[in-house]
């Protein structure tokens, strides 16, 4: 498996992809450090474009909006 550099924003949420044999996904992992959800994409350009809108998303929404929006724990 590669990790690949995550990008972190104000708001406390990050996005890593990875790719591991070949599969390609992307996590977003919340402010404690914990893998709160997982999108498998087919190709790193999926996987890619996919990171760079959370990555958007992380860096212009608060905390409680960005839950909402991904459905993540704590959401309203």
């Amino acid at each position: 498996m590669t990790d690949v550099p995550e990008v972190a924003a104000a708001n406390g949420y990050s996005v890593r992809v990875r790719v591991a044999e070949g599969s390609w996904s992307v996590s977003i992992v919340d402010p404690q450090g914990r893998e709160v959800s997982v999108r498998a994409c087919s190709d790193e350009t999926e996987a890619r474009t996919f990171a760079s809108t959370v990555g958007q998303h992380i860096a212009w929404l608060s905390e409680p909006r960005f839950r909402e929006i991904y459905r993540l724990a704590g959401g309203a």
